[in-house]
Formats: C-alpha cells, sequence, structure tokens
C-alpha cells in the first residue's frame, strides 16, 4: 500500500534521469486515473498536488510541453526518454498531476484500487465532476 507523509519532499524524475523533481505532499493527496485520450495512452497513475509544492530541481531545459484541445492541460514530458513526469491539470489549473510511477520508491502497482476520473466527459466541458470506475489489480497468489 501506498501512503505517503502530509509536508515530506520527495525525490523523482524521469526515465533516464535527465529531469529530476522534488514534491511536498499535501495533507490526504489524490491519487487518480484519467480517461482522457492523453491518459489513457500514456496509462499514468497521478497524485494531485499544488503547483506551488513542485521544485524542478534538474533537467528543466529537457522538458518539452504538449497541449491540446483546450490548451488548459500543460502535459510536460522529457525529450529525450519520452516519460511523462507532470502535467498541469485541466480540471484545478492551481495543480499538477504528478505521475506516481516517476516518484523514487513508489510503485503504482502497490495500489490495490485507483479510482478513473471521467476526463472524457470533463467539468470544463459543461459536465459534472465525476468518476467512471476503479483500476484495480489483483495479484496471483503463485
Amino acid at each position: 500500500m501506498v501512503k505517503f507523509e502530509e509536508g515530506k519532499a520527495y525525490e523523482g524524475g524521469c526515465h533516464c534521469g535527465a529531469v529530476r523533481f522534488s514534491v511536498t505532499m499535501p495533507p490526504d493527496p489524490l491519487i487518480r486515473r484519467c480517461n482522457c485520450t492523453i491518459c489513457a495512452m500514456k496509462g499514468v497513475v497521478m497524485i494531485d498536488v499544488p503547483i506551488s509544492t513542485l521544485s524542478i530541481t534538474q533537467g528543466e531545459d529537457a522538458l518539452t510541453l504538449y497541449t491540446f484541445g483546450s490548451g488548459a492541460a500543460k502535459h510536460r514530458f522529457c525529450s529525450r526518454c519520452g516519460i511523462h513526469p507532470f502535467h498541469q491539470l485541466r480540471s484545478e489549473p492551481d495543480h499538477y498531476g504528478v505521475n506516481l510511477a516517476c516518484i523514487d520508491g513508489i510503485s503504482i502497482y502497490d495500489l490495490p484500487d485507483v479510482p478513473v476520473f471521467d476526463g472524457q466527459n470533463h467539468p470544463g466541458d459543461g459536465n459534472d465532476y465525476a468518476y467512471v470506475g476503479t483500476l484495480r489489480l489483483d495479484r496471483h497468489s503463485d
């Protein structure tokens, strides 16, 4: 089970190590997936944190920006290895969705259940803020 300490700084980065960041955990951070077109393709499990709690400690110049649709979400990825460490959320522009798999020592496979946000019917398009289900890992007992 993944458990974060409120106020503790966690380090993370991309696959090749060019991009590194530090993020301080807020109280009860939200962990989720999203079913919008880009998040579904990335397969990312994210943790929502206020932008002010994340600092890029290395490789800001290696980050590339990608936007689409409304342009409100700002997806950042490493220009060298292609990993998306975090993105500015459309639903909460003052928050980043940090790729949980990019935080050192954390495994998304330690999460039994991950709620899935309905990004295909986004609140920014006049829809209700909703979840469509839960992604669950059932471990084999081999």
